[in-house]
């Protein structure tokens, strides 16, 4: 029998992340205390949702909370590239910077200070990584073009494309490239040629690509996650629903 692997999935979710990430990692690391092995983080940096990044974090005076996001540097940007193609402005982490200390230690103001990175996904990485999140966890990224070459074909995907000078992640339809706008609305791109290394899964196909490459044994699911996931699609796997955590959906800050 090979050793052990333990594996959560999670699209980039705040800089200072959602507490159900938090969950989910301890959770792993109490499974590897358990049975041993190693411990995979796959990150789906290829999500295009700008939504996945905002925290909510609450006012030290006041308590009250407040939804916090990057900036973006365009609308087309914003909507439809995948977040490691998302680019980080100046200005937006200058602003942030300014307003940390209402929420966060200077501990963790200084932390983030510390973090340069390009895109979103980059930075959201690295302050996970400043907040001790991924000691002795290997991270996996769903938009590292080898990782996509070594996956299996998938018949629903999405492809990175450029449009208007920008990288978008348009969903495969049966004649055309689609960027979906809203309701019943498309944008629709030329169905061009493309490769393993533009691809990454829907929703619905993203547990066994993701389990071609990684092989694990054991994955750690979320709570929405159990409703959707396909488990006859890897079998062999154990699924482990993560430990529960209360206001799972705010931000994480250790010793706040």
């Amino acid at each position: 029998m090979k050793d052990p692997i333990i594996c959560f999935g999670q699209q980039p979710c705040g800089i200072f992340p959602r507490r159900f990430l938090f969950a989910k990692v301890e959770t792993a690391r109490r499974l590897q205390a358990e049975i041993g092995g190693e411990i995979i983080f796959f990150y789906h940096d290829s999500d295009h949702d700008p939504r996945e990044t905002m925290m909510l974090l609450r006012e030290h005076k006041t308590g009250e909370e407040h939804r916090l996001n990057f900036s973006f540097a365009n609308k087309l940007q914003k909507q439809f590239s995948p977040l490691f193609a998302k680019r980080i402005l100046p200005e937006w982490k200058e602003k942030m910077a300014r307003q940390l200390p209402n929420y966060v230690s200077t501990k963790w103001v200084e932390a983030f200070a510390k973090v340069n990175a390009a895109n979103v996904a980059e930075f959201c990485l690295a302050m996970y990584r400043q907040l001790g999140l991924l000691e002795g966890v290997r991270v996996m990224r769903s938009g590292d073009p080898d990782f996509r070459r070594r996956a299996i074909p998938v018949d629903d995907y999405f492809v990175d494309v450029t449009y208007e000078n920008e990288l978008v992640r348009a969903r495969i339809g049966p004649d055309a490239l689609l960027l979906h706008k809203g309701g019943d609305s498309y944008i629709r791109l030329p169905l061009e040629h493309h490769d393993s290394a533009q691809i990454s899964p829907t929703r619905d196909t993203r547990l066994r690509w993701m389990q071609s490459v990684v092989g694990c044994t054991h994955y750690v699911a979320g709570a929405s996650e159990a409703d959707y996931l396909n488990k006859g699609e890897v079998p062999g796997v154990e699924f482990i629903t993560r430990d529960t955590i209360s206001e799972s959906d705010r931000a994480y800050v250790p010793d706040e």
